[in-house]
């Protein structure tokens, strides 16, 4: 028999650093090239930024040679590397983006755009540190999208209409940014002031003596015999590209996603502080977020149970009016494996509407396609369901069905209720 949750007051660390993910550096909107995935910092001098930028250039993003300002309310810099594909000059496209979304201090979005899918977080006029990311995969954008969405109160949700994101709409993002107000990526080590001064007096003195050299021996010197071309070499062909992988053949291993995303709960719902209420609870194997929201108190209780819990946030997010602290938590990085298929969409649609019969539980079916890059399609069946047991009670019940990735699992602490949501593959 399926068990409720029971959890316990425990206060161990969370595990390691989140999965690394490979992500875009820059996608093209209407023949201008946008910068994207940039390392955001807070600026806390704004009369004097590059010393502070030069300083984190050297000692946090080791390598970064660009770097773009926001200015406003919560001034911030981005770094970036040059050799990931950066050029001095590109347009920073989260500045575009939330320039013309002015209206609203906080916004949560996904543009389909030509290098993948653009992702961008702002709460509270601060870019998230996780909040500026072009993925390549479409499922991992979708996750880091939906493990937001348990954070309330935001102004805009953009998204994809297939994605059927409640309350979500879909804005093209060439929209928002033609016109938008522009800041582009400068170098780190500019010259400026009185050193730029120098240079530049250094470089006309060497453009008088290079003149007075090529003067001299233009008219001194015998003229240069032509240089005969080199043959011409034959181009090889770039070798074809190799065979697309499917889907699920790195599928995330959805036990240890149950698991971790259980722990990483337990560790959440263990701190508490009169006066302030957990909000809902939403894990995916990108990490957990979730928010306190004060009813009475005061802000430096929740900060001081935060600090004491023994948990390590990977963010922490405070609200304009201080009224509601918004946290991630890393989970431990979740192993990928061959997963097949072995059902087509009808067998496995039966098959999953007489187990959810069996369990007495209502569950919900839809089937859905995706298109690769090389222009494959491969389907899947999405369910979703609720239940008051907990995700251990689930290990069993879900493997049996191979090709299964687990998306989202949302907890809610005051009615003691999950709600699980994924997909399955099919033939």
């Amino acid at each position: 028999m399926l068990e409720d949750a029971n959890f316990e007051n425990t206060n161990t660390s969370p595990y390691g650093d989140e999965s690394e993910k490979i992500l875009g550096t820059n996608f093209k909107v209407n023949g201008t090239t946008y910068a994207t995935s940039l390392f955001w910092q807070p600026l806390r001098n704004s009369d004097d930024p590059y010393t502070e930028i030069i300083e984190a250039a050297e000692n946090v993003l080791e390598g970064a040679d660009l770097f773009c300002l926001k200015k406003g309310r919560s001034p911030q810099f981005g770094l970036c590397i040059s050799e990931q594909g950066y050029q001095k000059g590109m347009p920073a496209a989260a500045i575009g983006v939330i320039g013309a979304l002015s209206d609203t201090s906080s916004f949560l979005a996904v543009f389909k755009v030509d290098q993948g899918w653009w992702y961008v977080c702002v709460r509270n006029d601060v870019i998230l540190s996780d909040g500026d990311m072009l993925f390549y995969s479409e499922r991992e954008a979708k996750e880091q999208f939906t493990s937001m969405l348990a954070v309330p109160d935001w102004g805009y949700k953009i998204a994809p209409d297939e994605w059927q994101i409640e309350d979500a709409k879909e804005i093209p993002v060439e929209t928002l940014l033609d016109g938008a107000p522009r800041q582009t990526l400068k170098k780190v080590h500019a010259l400026r002031g009185p050193k730029l001064f120098a240079v530049v007096a250094a470089a006309a003195l060497v453009l008088i003596w290079f003149s007075y050299t090529l003067f001299s021996l233009f008219f001194l010197q015998e003229p240069i015999k032509p240089v005969v071309p080199p043959k011409t070499i034959k181009k090889i062909q770039p070798a074809p590209p190799p065979p697309e992988p499917k889907p699920w053949e790195s599928t995330e291993d959805p036990v240890q996603v149950l698991s971790y995303c259980f722990k990483a709960i337990q560790d959440v719902v263990s701190i508490s502080t009169p006066g302030w209420r957990i909000s809902g609870v939403t894990c995916t194997s990108a990490g957990l977020v979730t928010s306190w929201h004060m009813q009475i108190g005061r802000l430096s209780w929740m900060d001081k149970a935060l600090n004491e819990s023994g948990v390590t946030f990977s963010n922490k997010s405070v609200s304009a009016n201080g009224r509601e602290i918004v946290v991630s938590v890393p989970i431990e990085k979740v192993r990928t494996f061959n997963s097949p298929p072995t059902l087509n969409a009808v067998e496995l649609v039966n098959t999953l509407n007489d187990l959810f019969q069996g369990l007495q539980m209502p569950v919900s079916l839809s089937t859905q396609t995706w298109t690769s890059p090389q222009k494959n399609i491969y389907r899947s069946v999405k369910f979703s369901f609720s239940s008051k047991h907990d995700p251990k009670e689930w290990f069993d019940i879900l493997t049996k069905f191979s090709g299964l990735t687990l998306n989202v699992i949302k907890y809610d602490a005051h009615s003691n209720s999950w709600h699980y949501e994924g997909a399955i593959y099919v033939l």
